[in-house]
């Protein structure tokens, strides 16, 4: 997409408003998902149907159309709620700062938690988006460690302060929550943010940045003005939610 062509090299007023543009652009995209989220879930209630039978289930035929559109099935209205703002939050994050890799790695995690769900979950219908949230949760929080730099940095300690409390959803300690889905969309985060992190953002730098060190010397320019191909040439492992016959939710 040539919008994603952009990295902002100066503060005059055309890259404020390109920058603009792309802020928007993420936050449309984030919120078509969250609109089919509340749709799916107001047309279940409204008409008392159930699609869980959209969701995951394990080993089973039947189950395979989950890993597309379990995210999109909720238990109620609560379950919704819970995952409609981090979603929201960090998915917009995501295609604002990645931009060009952003679609990518959004999609690697949405099938890999999907797939990982349906090879080792337990047998029932896992529904919800909370196998994504997970997966975005968890690759900010690695990649912004990984590049040291200040800006993803920030997103990962807002991720560790606002949804801090996700690390203990990927064990099983609930019966009704989907924790399978949490493991594996936290595990298929780490592992693109590992295998991603070849991958450079042009930004401005800080004036701090280009201070001399004790020597006299600038620090190296670690910037590059194109993304760089990752040099690793193994793929990640691949990583949903649920509602048992019994029913579990993410």
């Amino acid at each position: 997409m040539p919008l994603f062509r952009y990295y902002p090299q100066n503060n005059d007023g055309g890259d404020k408003e390109l920058e603009k543009k792309i802020l928007i652009h993420s936050l449309i995209f984030s919120a078509i998902f969250i609109f089919l989220f509340w749709l799916v879930e107001i047309i279940e209630q409204s008409f008392g149907l159930s699609f869980v039978t959209f969701g995951v289930y394990p080993l089973h035929l039947k189950g395979l159309k989950g890993i597309l559109f379990s995210p999109f099935i909720h238990s109620n209205y609560n379950h919704l709620m819970a995952n409609s703002l981090p979603f929201f939050i960090l998915l917009t994050a995501l295609v604002y700062y990645y931009r060009r890799i952003s679609y990518r790695i959004f999609f690697l995690v949405y099938i890999i938690s999907g797939i990982c769900v349906w090879l080792g979950g337990r047998p029932a219908w896992h529904i919800g988006a909370s196998g994504v949230v997970y997966g975005l949760a968890a690759f900010h929080f690695v990649s912004g460690i990984l590049r040291n730099d200040v800006r993803l940095l920030t997103v990962s300690v807002i991720v560790v302060f606002l949804y801090g409390s996700m690390f203990w959803g990927i064990f099983p300690m609930k019966p009704d929550v989907s924790w399978e889905a949490h493991l594996w969309g936290a595990v298929s985060g780490v592992l693109l943010a590992i295998y991603y992190r070849k991958y450079t953002v042009k930004r401005k730098k800080f004036e701090w940045e280009d201070e001399p060190d004790e020597e006299g010397e600038l620090p190296p320019d670690i910037d590059s003005p194109y993304f760089q191909e990752p040099t690793l040439s193994s793929n990640p492992d691949y990583n949903s939610d649920s509602k048992n016959n019994t029913e579990n939710q993410q």
